[in-house]
């Protein structure tokens, strides 16, 4: 049994991660800003997390953070930024003053690590991007990877897109595409690095459960499309047209900077965790839809 401290475990991921850990009898103490019922209050701006949810873990895993769907007003940006960097050096602060230290950080990541690249192949292994999210992603690894000087194991998945009907991008796509209005953003070359949440959870629980999974994995399908190719994917999973282009000036004006999470484009691939041997039970495209959408 592997007892396991988790922040953002009320969320999309982390609920999927307790799930699964919990089913094969790990014990999740889980911080949350709330503190309600089993939960462990903290607030990741605030300091360390509490030394008693801490000490004597096996394991680390780190998911919390202000989300970035969201109109990027000047304090939503530092919002981003903060509870990423800051709440990470927060997190590894608390570690760092322990007695009996946990072995492994497994912290949330992001492709936009790489910045709009368009159809260069990514892996682990590529140079960084620049704009505002990746010098968010770069920074947010950096406080991660501080742990390795206490001894601690730390690995980051840099996460794409994740399939789930109930949150997400894909959430958010749905009803568009369900009125038959959906179709290729910003003209469709971008691509899409995507990955199925099943897939998501299960290499979490790799990174916890192996070694060989230390500093970044990308945390996506083996076979990202580009948006366009998404969209004919999810117009025939809803049995809908995917036709009706969106000009990307259409949703600058709408969601302002935060709209190039769409119209950036990130060809990445999980070269380390496939070299590993990782299976992935969603490799292809349709498949995941039809999944995410049963």
């Amino acid at each position: 049994m592997m007892r396991v401290t988790m922040s953002g475990g009320g969320g999309l991921i982390g609920s999927r991660v307790v799930a699964a850990l919990r089913e094969r009898g790990d014990e999740v103490t889980i911080l949350s800003r709330s503190g309600s019922g089993a939960t462990v209050s903290w607030d990741p701006l605030s300091g360390p997390p509490p030394a008693s949810a801490l000490e004597g873990r096996d394991a680390v895993v780190h998911l919390a953070g202000e989300p970035i769907a969201q109109r990027w007003s000047p304090a939503v940006r530092e919002a981003i930024r903060a509870s990423r960097t800051q709440g990470t050096a927060n997190l590894v602060a608390g570690i760092a003053a322990l007695e009996n230290r946990p072995g492994i950080l497994v912290s949330a990541g992001a492709v936009g690590y790489y910045g709009n690249r368009g159809d260069e192949l990514l892996t682990e292994s590529s140079t960084p991007g620049t704009g505002y999210l990746a010098d968010v992603c770069i920074d947010w690894e950096d406080a991660a990877l501080v742990a390795r000087e206490l001894a601690v194991r730390v690995c980051v998945l840099r996460t794409g897109v994740v399939l789930d009907r109930h949150g997400g991008a894909l959430a958010k796509m749905l009803p568009p595409f369900r009125a038959g209005v959906g179709g290729p953003v910003a003209g469709g070359r971008q691509y899409i690095s995507w990955i199925a949440l099943a897939d998501l959870a299960a290499l979490y629980l790799a990174a916890l459960d192996d070694p060989r999974y230390d500093g970044a994995f990308n945390a996506t399908a083996p076979t990202p499309v580009t948006n366009a190719d998404f969209s004919r994917a999810l117009g025939a999973a809803l049995h809908r047209p995917a036709l009706l282009p969106v000009p990307g000036a259409a949703l600058k004006l709408l969601y302002g900077e935060m709209a190039e999470i769409v119209t950036n484009s990130q060809n990445a691939v999980p070269a380390r965790a496939l070299e590993l041997g990782h299976r992935f039970a969603h490799a292809d495209l349709a498949g995941a839809l039809a999944d995410a959408l049963s």
